[in-house]
């Protein structure tokens, strides 16, 4: 594929997510300021809890788009239709199969419900409307919507995105208008399930219009399941990586529930919202190029490779730096505007999610590179990860409460994403010392902490007051944000090659 074809793929992509994670953004936090105030914080909460226990049955995924989404790398690019044909196939059949295993495991977990939830504030009637609303719409994605990796794989994810994103957005418009003319926990919950048929309906509709020579079986593809065995090799080492990622992600919100109450699941979902949402931002801006960098790493210029590596390093520490140094300057103000200073939580825990955050946004090129070789033979790594996080998070937990519980994360998140990961794309992947990745990622944090620093005393918080309205918190957040980036940028600019190809990139896209 051209590099010029390439670009202009995660450009479109990045331009599309851009649009409907500004939409979103708005419309999520109007929605929760009226979910909260007319359901409640304990309904809120009961449903962040329910999706999180469907979590763990998703694991039974195995990592197999993934899998799928890296073997169809090399098909794209030889512009092989018979055998994309012949992996879709298979991987309706497989998928089909898990479909059947999360269905029957729900109905398991479904029966211990009243364990979960032993003093539970709603009727069991609406606790078990809202698990099997959400488990069916989950399995729609299973039995229906599996076509969709081929989109991803072949850098047309800009499609997902924007048929899932209209159709989230007409939901929560509809759940709105529900909650404001009936407050009927029901019609809310039978959204999320709505949601679910369109979305498939229409995304399979486009599916067939982008790749009309697309023909899969899932019959034939139970006959082709042999002829693909990297299939079951690369699902197996993704399985556990996904173990590792589900840790991080989806057993927080549970484990503050056992250890806290249901009541601060609510109140961390605020805060979730609000850096999940950028983290959701970030990574789908940063994350269209993914496929672009499988392409390129298939391509097999070394030099390329690692221009490409940096320049993307650079983009996410630059966006990186900008969101953390807001964040800690404007989230509390924000939340206290927004839903009241009773929903404001203690600094230690919002200095908690930022830097979980941070990791979370400049991990992304190592992952992105890791998947383009294809390294996911350190199947270890997750499994000590698990162990680490789980371990931190329940002594922490039962010992500091929600400071303890996320101390779980970070902990993990540092001893393998920040030290393990670099390494062993260095060491299997570019085959070259990982030192170089060192001195950059250091050079990188000192130049992004620089601008902070100055920005902090030449910007005092107590001098702007942003929490007394949103006229002055828009106003400083203008000119934290504009400041603390262009001093960034400059900096980044001066000093790191990376920041240097991507300015001339730009610079000759515009000339």
């Amino acid at each position: 594929m051209p590099q010029e074809s390439r670009i202009q793929k995660s450009l479109l992509n990045a331009r599309v997510n851009l649009i409907f994670y500004l939409l979103s953004l708005a419309v999520s936090f109007f929605s929760r300021k009226i979910f909260l105030d007319v359901l409640g914080t304990d309904f809120m909460g009961l449903t962040g809890t329910l999706l999180n226990l469907l979590g763990f049955l998703n694991l039974a995924e195995l990592g197999i788009g993934s899998a799928i989404g890296y073997i169809l790398y090399k098909p794209l690019f030889a512009h092989d239709e018979q055998k994309i044909n012949e992996i879709i196939s298979v991987f309706g059949y497989i998928y089909r199969w898990i479909g059947f295993i999360i269905l029957g495991a729900g109905c398991i977990m479904a029966c211990f419900l009243p364990l979960i939830f032993p003093n539970h504030v709603f009727d069991l009637g609406v606790i078990y409307f809202a698990f099997f609303s959400y488990l069916a719409s989950s399995l729609i994605g299973y039995f229906a919507n599996y076509k969709q990796t081929l989109l991803g794989a072949d850098q047309r994810n800009y499609v997902v995105t924007a048929y899932y994103q209209s159709a989230a957005l007409l939901k929560t418009l509809l759940q709105m208008g529900i909650v404001y003319y009936t407050s009927n926990y029901y019609l809310w919950i039978g959204m999320e399930l709505l949601l679910g048929i369109t979305y498939s309906i229409i995304l399979n509709w486009k599916v067939n219009q982008v790749y009309p020579w697309l023909k899969s079986d899932v019959k034939q593809g139970k006959e082709l399941f042999k002829k693909y065995p990297e299939v079951i090799k690369y699902t197996k080492q993704l399985f556990v990586h996904k173990l590792g990622g589900f840790v991080q992600w989806q057993t927080v919100p549970f484990l503050i529930y056992a250890f806290v109450s249901l009541k601060t699941v609510a109140f961390y979902g605020n805060y979730t919202l609000v850096i999940g949402k950028i983290t959701i931002f970030v990574n789908n801006l940063l994350g269209s190029s993914d496929a672009g960098v499988g392409n390129l790493i298939a391509e097999g210029n070394r030099k390329r490779i690692m221009e490409v590596f940096w320049e993307l390093l650079g983009i996410r520490f630059l966006i990186a730096g900008i969101l953390s140094f807001a964040l800690m300057q404007l989230t509390e103000p924000f939340i206290a505007l927004w839903l009241g200073s009773e929903y404001v939580l203690p600094k230690t825990i919002l200095y908690l999610i930022i830097f979980n955050s941070f990791i979370t946004y400049t991990r992304g090129t190592t992952d992105q590179f890791i998947f383009g070789y294809g390294l996911f033979s350190d199947t270890w790594a997750p499994i000590v990860e698990i162990i680490i996080s789980l371990a931190v998070a329940i002594i922490g937990g039962s010992l500091w409460g929600l400071p303890g519980v996320l101390m779980g994360n970070i902990v993990g998140l540092i001893l393998i994403i920040c030290i393990w990961k670099p390494y062993f794309l260095y060491s299997k992947g570019f085959k070259t010392s990982v030192t170089h990745y060192w001195t950059g990622y250091a050079k990188h944090i000192v130049l992004i902490i620089l601008p902070a620093i100055g920005c902090h005393f030449l910007f005092p918080i107590e001098t702007y007051q942003p929490q007394t309205s949103f006229t002055h918190w828009v106003i400083y957040a203008g000119i934290i944000t504009v400041s603390y980036g262009a001093g960034t940028f400059l900096l980044l600019l001066l000093f790191t090659d990376g920041m240097r190809t991507f300015y001339r990139r730009i610079f000759k896209r515009n000339s």
